[in-house]
């Protein structure tokens, strides 16, 4: 074992985005030794792509706002798959969480009168999302890296989490390799907390970057966790389409927040063809009350392209399946037309969305306060994930504890914007909260040597074999067939085709050879992350299959409808079965409390 590097916290946190660091902080405020891995560089976490805002029921740009209406928007975003004490406590948290950000230091836009100003944003009642412009996630992830820095927290950044070490049914450390010179370290903890965000990567066209390989869920489902919901991905509805080299760049939902509109090639507002009764009531029904809405009068309704982004997606997806689509094979986002409305519009847009101008002038020669850009539907998050307990945080294994994109049951089917932000300092709280608690109630559990070197020779083998595919070839094409079978619109006839397909991926994957050895080794970190995305998507098929409906960000071309009935009260959930086989079955959804209920039936009319 002398070839190890070993180390030993109270707190083990994996994964430096915003929940990930907000868990960090919160247990090294309770006084426990803390540790951190990222996989990249401490500052590139996936969070800074968190462009539009962070929802919070404040009030300060309309006073009706509170935690009720906002619980209720996130249920009713969620099609009712959410964990609902989840949806209140986030609801409930959430301005005290963005308050101790300011306070913190983070730079906030503001109203005339210096408070935090609020945008509209897809499926919330009211303008609700603190923003920095369209750069809140790196103003998020900024904030909360100056305050961390003085908790005494120990980085350990560019590592990679290969396999969790478990001490009977309970976590007790990871083993983790250094990407740039391909050594190992054995790390020792009570409590480990993954925060290793989602696994858009899984799919071709995505937004997420290259880090997003699911290496939380696999880690947590191999440790013997479940996973639920991972049917429920979210197809973000603008995404960049051309040119082909910046296909599936997150186009932020604060483009339509602060006016955007959407239009087919033959230059119509296709977004008022399908409007959903549930959302009739609260819906602009001519372009000029869309409009008025966005610019704050609290007496319009809202505008129909900030309706819930699984609808949207599906509706652009409609106009280029029926030839109305743009040339690149999507549809026209237009923030220019504001021109015809508001005195110096190009600056409005230029403050506004800084980077949305900046991105489409150097990446695809676009002027995006003369002309429309062509978006479509990309990969972005996932609604689904862990298994946690509400109030702590913890999965059904002991000692190990999940928040952020990689944690599931605050979202249900579908994610409202903005939502992803202040989940992350919710939960990350109180995961590090809890997992801190768990520490100071555990000792360090035993690591078995030969366990140990076991998994580290499994992490090696792609460099011991002389002959083998290359792991690029092998990712590559599991992530056409993803994007293909198990994508916006599914059949279960797909599905099934693909989960044949990811059966012979990972056979091959297992006979996977990488040339060179393990130092500054790229082929190698593939060959270790390409397990966790046969994993995890092996895990979304099979859910897939099982929900025999559409919900939210699940949408079936053969059962077309919600199933108001049985799929409506129940999680499908996937773990890994006593034979090493994933296994999948359905959980029945506690019924919500009678007054949370009355809130839900309140806001909903």
């Amino acid at each position: 074992m002398g070839q190890y590097e070993k180390f030993e916290f109270d707190v083990l946190v994996v994964g430096a985005g915003g929940a990930g660091l907000r868990a960090a902080i919160e247990a090294a405020a309770s006084g426990v030794s803390v540790g951190l891995i990222c996989k990249s560089l401490l500052g590139k976490a996936h969070t800074v792509m968190a462009e539009g805002g962070m929802a919070a029921a404040i009030g300060n740009v309309d006073d009706r706002d509170n935690w009720q209406v906002h619980f209720a928007d996130t249920m009713r975003g969620g099609q009712y798959l959410n964990n609902h004490r989840m949806a209140q406590l986030h609801a409930q948290e959430a301005p005290d969480r963005v308050r101790e950000l300011e306070e913190w230091g983070a730079i906030f836009d503001r109203t005339r009168d210096g408070r935090i100003l609020q945008r509209n944003f897809g499926g919330h009642k009211f303008p609700r999302l603190a923003h920095v412009g369209d750069r809140t996630g790196l103003e998020l992830i900024r904030t909360l890296q100056d305050h961390g820095i003085h908790q005494g927290i120990e980085v350990h950044m560019e590592h990679t989490v290969s396999s969790l070490i478990k001490d009977g049914d309970r976590v007790v450390g990871a083993l983790a390799y250094d990407r740039e010179r391909g050594r190992f370290k054995l790390f020792s903890a009570k409590a480990v907390i993954l925060a290793t965000g989602g696994t858009g990567r899984a799919f071709k066209i995505t937004s997420n970057s290259w880090e997003y390989t699911g290496d939380g869920h696999s880690l947590a489902y191999n440790a013997g966790a479940d996973l639920i919901d991972m049917e429920c991905i979210q197809f973000h509805p603008t995404g960049m389409v051309w040119p082909l080299s910046v296909r599936g760049i997150l186009v932020t939902e604060g483009v339509r927040g602060e006016g955007g509109i959407l239009r087919n090639s033959e230059g119509r507002r296709f977004m008022f063809d399908d409007i959903p009764d549930l959302y009739k009531h609260q819906t602009a029904d001519n372009v000029e009350e869309g409009w008025r809405y966005t610019q704050g009068d609290k007496e319009a309704r809202r505008p129909p392209e900030l309706l819930t982004r699984d609808h949207v997606a599906r509706c652009i997806m409609r106009e280029v399946r029926d030839g109305r689509g743009s040339p690149h094979g999507g549809v026209y986002l237009d923030i220019a037309w504001i021109k015809e409305r508001m005195a110096n519009a190009e600056e409005h847009i230029r403050r506004k969305l800084p980077s949305m101008y900046h991105q489409f002038k150097q990446l695809a020669n676009v002027d995006i306060t003369a002309e429309a850009m062509e978006v479509g539907p990309t990969t972005h998050y996932t609604m689904g994930g862990i298994k946690v307990d509400a109030e702590s945080q913890m999965s059904a294994v002991p000692g190990l504890f999940a928040c952020g994109e990689c944690a599931a049951g605050l979202h249900g089917a579908n994610r409202l914007g903005g939502n992803s932000l202040s989940d992350l300092v919710v939960f990350g709280k109180r995961a590090g909260e809890y997992a801190a608690r768990f520490a100071a109630e555990n000792g360090h559990g035993g690591i078995d040597d030969s366990l140990v070197e076991e998994l580290s020779r499994q992490a090696l083998a792609p460099l011991e074999r002389e002959s083998g595919e290359q792991p690029y070839a092998i990712q590559a094409e599991l992530q056409e067939h993803m994007q293909d079978l198990v994508g916006i619109v599914r059949r279960e006839d797909e599905m099934l085709r693909a989960l044949e397909i990811i059966t012979g991926l990972k056979e091959r994957a297992d006979n996977a050879s990488v040339p060179g050895n393990r130092e500054y080794n790229p082929g190698w970190h593939t060959a270790v992350d390409l397990q966790s995305l046969l994993t995890v998507s092996q895990a979304i098929a099979l859910s897939a299959i099982e929900r025999k409906e559409s919900r939210g960000g699940h949408f079936r071309d053969d059962y077309p409808d919600k199933d108001p009935g049985h799929f409506a009260k129940v999680n499908v959930r996937v773990r890994k079965g006593a034979d090493g086989n994933m296994e999948v079955d359905q959980l029945p959804i506690p019924p919500i409390p009678g007054d949370l209920q009355q809130i839900i039936d309140t806001e909903s009319r």
